[in-house]
């Protein structure tokens, strides 16, 4: 019997699990989806709504605890201006984990998991524009000496 058997150790020391899932954390506040494998989404669901739920109640103290946590100025921002508004007539379940087949190279099993009612240019944010295609063929030509 698994008495007294709180969290999975995911084949890690408590340091790295610490550091693995408060970037997993930091990660799921800015992105709103992040794929990743199942025991990790499982673990990491509870994570997320309990630091949805602590950006809910307003308060310097709930800052410093939820900065401690997640030691990211942008996400407890985010979590506090954003997230806090959106899901504030939710009483919980303030994400999902969707399964998302196995990963082909050790057939691992995979894991969306996502905000409820997520933005979806969220994820969107760090990737760079397109440039026209008529622009970037100028600038990679190459320059001709002029005599």
């Amino acid at each position: 019997m698994r008495h007294k058997f709180a969290h999975r150790k995911l084949n890690r020391t408590s340091e790295h699990r610490k550091a693995l899932f408060q970037n997993m954390l930091n990660s799921l506040i800015k992105y709103e989806q992040i794929i990743t494998t199942l025991p990790k989404a499982k673990e990491l669901k509870p994570q997320i709504d309990k630091v949805i739920t602590m950006g809910k109640t307003s308060g310097l103290s709930k800052k410093k605890d939820l900065f401690s946590r997640l030691q990211d100025k942008s996400s407890v921002k985010k979590v506090f201006d954003i997230l806090s508004k959106r899901y504030a007539s939710r009483k919980g379940g303030y994400s999902r984990v969707l399964k998302a087949g196995f990963r082909t190279g050790d057939d691992a099993p995979m894991a969306v998991i996502e905000l409820v009612d997520r933005d979806p240019n969220a994820k969107k944010i760090d990737k760079p524009k397109k440039v026209d295609a008529t622009k970037k063929d100028k600038e990679t030509l190459p320059k001709t000496a002029t005599k």
